[in-house]
């Protein structure tokens, strides 16, 4: 009796799998590569060709002006975006400062401490879960009803701050539990059988280990609400200030409002002024960017 052995494809796992002649590969993998590459190039062509018309358009105004100068509706050839960068600044600092403590240490919580057969762990979970996902615009209306109206702290700093703080605080507490979950339960272990107790072996063995990891996470999370408009118009950012924040309870404005504001104007030179101001919003993203690569770089571990 003849038994017949039928080849199988090693990649497929499927008999008869179409090949390209001379090549190991199947046809239907080539042909997924192909698309895969093609998206991409769709992207990045897309990207590329904003990138370039953003920086031709705003190339006669990069330079000291943009940054130095506070803006004018009158003349938009001396006009700059001070006031814009510094409240930037200011909503920025105080976003962290807001978010970063409470989302590290809600991460800590929930993995090293919470029970997740308790009901009310798990409802915090999944509610974290789906906050992360809720349109930056929702975060505006609730910053707008509860933070400013609610509490009275009016159209500030320290409204936009806190109102990011929620937008953002989700990705933070979710990339935060990822860094932390990384490390190897052996640290954990070998610390604890050492006499160590828990909070020790959390600030000592966990934290150091998962710093890289949590240091990126809230880097782009911050990265994210930096570009953020849609909230800050709705809870009252001006499009128009010439002053600088000098605390919590000044009013701001910052550089996607700004941007907003130059757009919406007709003479074709603030067209060029909010070029420049992108160029200058896309350069902090990149600085804020590279600084969480070099973290995870710098401090990563394998194990």
């Amino acid at each position: 009796m003849s038994s017949k052995v039928v080849e199988r494809d090693p990649v497929m796992g499927v008999p008869g799998a179409p090949r390209l002649r001379g090549s190991g590969t199947p046809l239907r993998e080539r042909f997924f590569h192909l698309a895969l590459w093609a998206s991409l190039a769709v992207g990045v062509v897309f990207l590329a060709s904003l990138l370039a018309y953003v920086v031709i358009e705003g190339w006669p105004r990069l330079d000291s002006r943009i940054w130095s100068n506070f803006p004018d509706i009158i003349d938009p050839a001396g006009a700059g975006a001070q006031s814009a960068v510094m409240g930037t600044i200011w909503v920025i600092g105080f976003t962290a400062l807001y978010c970063l403590p409470t989302g590290i240490l809600t991460a800590i919580y929930l993995e090293e401490y919470a029970d997740p057969n308790r009901w009310w762990n798990r409802a915090v979970e999944i509610n974290i879960q789906n906050l992360a996902a809720v349109p930056s615009i929702v975060y505006g209306i609730l910053g707008l009803g509860i933070i400013s109206r609610g509490l009275g702290f009016g159209q500030t700093v320290l409204t936009a701050s806190l109102t990011l703080s929620l937008l953002v605080l989700p990705v933070v507490i979710i990339s935060s539990r990822e860094a932390i979950r990384a490390v190897p339960q052996s640290i954990r272990q070998a610390s604890l059988a050492l006499g160590a107790t828990q909070w020790q072996t959390i600030w000592r063995q966990v934290l150091p280990a998962a710093v890289p990891g949590m240091a990126t996470g809230s880097i782009l999370a911050l990265s994210r609400a930096i570009g953020e408009a849609a909230p800050l118009l709705l809870l009252g950012g001006l499009t128009f200030i010439t002053f600088n924040p000098t605390g919590v309870e000044s009013q701001f404005t910052v550089l996607p409002i700004q941007i907003f504001n130059w757009i919406s104007q007709s003479r074709a030179e603030f067209v060029a002024l909010a070029s420049a101001a992108i160029v200058i919003l896309l350069a902090i993203l990149l600085a804020m960017n590279s600084l969480a690569i070099w973290l995870r770089n710098r401090y990563s571990r394998s194990w």
